[in-house]
């Protein structure tokens, strides 16, 4: 295999998409914690956990998103490693623009879905959830006039980085490949 026959970003980027998973499965890209350990979610698109005074739900539908998620970064990854060791045979193509995109689309829905989340909150049910950093949230609590006080703080976790990272590298193996192609 010739050195110049590889694209390093795509190899890089495949490994980082597959270690990304890895890593995502214990631990999240953006933990939110109301109160003093009250209510916890800890999210990313391969797990959600939320932790209720030490009571962990799961919710079916959300099971099955994540599930797919880790399906797809998966073939997303190897479909990125496979081509970029590969560059030059006649399927490389189809491996690339299938594996390319899938940790950019990752990390900007996941994005996306906090935003549009902390938003809804704080329309529709009317506490204010930070999307990063501390707030101090009013529940209301019985009626209109009683509201419980408490701190709020979300926060992105490494992992979210790494996906950004892998993400880039991923665009990069792509925008490489014209370089390659004869």
């Amino acid at each position: 295999m010739n050195a110049r026959a590889v694209n390093w970003f795509g190899l890089a980027g495949g490994v980082t998409t597959i270690l990304l998973i890895i890593v995502s499965i214990n631990t999240p890209w953006w933990r939110l914690t109301i109160g003093n350990g009250v209510f916890q979610v800890d999210a990313s698109p391969i797990n959600l956990n939320l932790n209720l005074i030490g009571n962990v739900f799961t919710i079916p539908l959300i099971w099955a998103f994540n599930l797919a998620s880790i399906l797809l970064l998966a073939a997303s990854g190897v479909a990125l490693t496979v081509y970029s060791l590969y560059p030059s045979k006649s399927y490389s193509k189809r491996l690339l623009s299938f594996g390319y995109k899938k940790p950019f689309y990752a990390v900007v829905l996941f994005t996306a879905a906090l935003a549009a989340l902390t938003f809804i909150a704080k329309s529709i049910l009317g506490v204010d959830l930070p999307f990063y950093g501390s707030s101090s949230a009013k529940i209301p609590f019985g009626g209109q006039e009683a509201s419980i006080e408490m701190l709020t703080v979300a926060e992105f976790i490494w992992p979210f980085w790494l996906g950004i990272v892998a993400a880039g590298l991923c665009i990069a193996a792509r925008l490489y490949h014209k370089k390659l192609e004869p």
